[in-house]
């Protein structure tokens, strides 16, 4: 770990880990537990736990540094935070419906962006007992232990996650490997970082939040997350929405780019 991992690990992961793991057992108190629930504007899901995760985050994320600017699913956008080089990109409970429906595949997400990237991370899954957490430049880990992405390299041989409306796209690709529906884009994210996956895609349209946290889960475990044409993600730019996007290991990334880059919009 570099110095300047060491710094931002003191600074700023361990207050944040300590936040999100009791913004976890916040959720669980209201898992599985009829919770209320209502659609928004959009016709999104969201339900109280979503709400009192997102204002227990907010108070305890922004007493960490208050000029570190704010996003988060749950609270209203403000132009203001264009303004910020630092920003705390925040989804309380992603994969509500996962939630909703009693399922576990649903994280807490919480990042520190720099300048459109993020820094530091935590994927917290409260209903299996599993946090993942990253730093720029100091790795990645699930439950305290270094985890790396996938080595493999052969696609149709690869365990490969996506949701249901890239069915269409993927059949491209000619993979054998069945692997269990993963509804939350950041548990999918993050089991391509843990290895326990080869690679993962995500439809466009995704969120800043959904994916912030455990874009860099994949980064620091070796693997690469970007769009059909090799690009990064930038966060925090006007539109906080992305087209789909690529996850996989280091070898199996630029194979499932080129495969799909016709395909992927």
């Amino acid at each position: 770990m570099t110095s300047g991992a060491e710094a931002l690990h003191a600074e700023i992961l361990h207050p944040l880990r300590e936040a999100v793991a009791e913004a976890a057992k916040l959720a669980l108190t209201k898992f599985r537990n009829n919770v209320r629930a209502w659609n928004k504007d959009n016709a999104s899901p969201v339900t109280e736990a979503d709400l009192a995760v997102d204002n227990f985050l907010r108070e305890r994320l922004t007493e960490i540094d208050s000029s570190i600017g704010w996003l988060s699913e749950e609270t209203a956008d403000v132009p203001e935070r264009l303004t910020k080089d630092r920003l705390w990109i925040v989804d309380p409970i992603d994969g509500t419906r996962s939630f909703i429906a009693g399922r576990e595949d649903w994280a807490i997400c919480a990042a520190l962006v720099e300048h459109g990237r993020p820094v530091a991370a935590v994927v917290e899954v409260p209903a299996t007992g599993e946090s993942f957490a990253a730093i720029r430049g100091g790795g990645a880990t699930k439950n305290g232990q270094k985890i790396s992405a996938s080595t493999k390299a052969e696609v149709e041989s690869a365990a490969i996650a996506w949701p249901a409306k890239l069915n269409s796209a993927a059949t491209v690709l000619g993979n054998q490997v069945e692997v269990p529906r993963i509804h939350s884009i950041a548990v999918r994210l993050s089991r391509v970082a843990s290895g326990e996956i080869d690679a993962a895609l995500a439809s466009a349209n995704a969120n800043d939040w959904d994916l912030a946290a455990a874009d860099l889960l994949v980064h620091e475990a070796g693997g690469k997350i970007t769009d059909a044409k090799g690009r990064l993600p930038i966060y925090n730019l006007a539109t906080h929405n992305h087209g789909a996007l690529i996850a996989a290991g280091s070898v199996l990334h630029p194979r499932l780019v080129s495969a799909l880059a016709g395909s992927l919009k």
